[in-house]
């Protein structure tokens, strides 16, 4: 299935704001889709949807920061541009500290917009990349066997095959063929690259 294109979102309750925004994205290549509101943004915008989110903080009915607010109880990790006035420096702060990733007060300089928009995406971009590869571990993980599993915990440990074997009453032999199926299910390539798998999966393991 084809990869969706990465998206510049411009969400903004001023039209000129968004039809100004939108012609200079256009311009310099960049897939841009605009929305008058946060409710109309949500009704089609998908977390599978690679970009960036270029927000208004002050709007009607949902503002800017209820919309990240949203976002972030959905999972969603796009990363979001806000555009300030000048008395809304206090929000912007706010924004910042739940998780934006960066904002511009107008009236800002169309090269200072796109610059961050790219720094954006590029984030974007190395966040998904990441997101993809800890599924995959945690996929390749769930496949273990529960032996298999207990096995790999036993591994992570630093247990030796005699203790392991003696640990869990079976003979040295069955260790070894278990530790080769946790090696070629997992696709470690060492005990150390083993161990960062399940670090990075964090407390709640391949199930969580």
């Amino acid at each position: 299935m084809k990869e969706p294109v990465p998206t510049v979102f411009v969400v903004d309750d001023d039209a000129a704001v968004r039809d100004s925004v939108r012609f200079l994205l256009r311009s310099v290549g960049l897939p841009t889709q605009a929305f008058p509101s946060a409710t109309e943004f949500l009704e089609s915008y998908r977390t599978s949807q690679p970009g960036c989110l270029v927000l208004d903080v002050r709007m009607p009915a949902m503002s800017g920061l209820e919309l990240q607010q949203e976002l972030n109880l959905r999972g969603a990790t796009i990363p979001v541009v806000f555009i300030t006035g000048h008395g809304d420096i206090p929000m912007a702060v706010e924004a910042m500290q739940h998780g934006a990733f960066d904002f511009l007060q107008k009236p800002f300089r169309d090269q200072d917009l796109i610059d961050r928009i790219q720094k954006a995406l590029a984030k974007d971009s190395k966040t998904r990349t990441a997101l993809g590869e800890h599924e995959r571990i945690r996929e390749r993980l769930k496949a273990l066997t529960p032996r298999e599993r207990e096995v790999m915990e036993l591994m992570i440990r630093g247990k030796p095959n005699k203790i392991m074997a003696a640990d869990l009453g079976v003979s040295q032999r069955t260790v070894e063929i278990h530790r080769a199926r946790v090696m070629e299910k997992s696709g470690a390539g060492s005990l150390a690259q083993l161990v960062r798998m399940v670090m990075d999966l964090g407390p709640e393991g391949p199930d969580g």
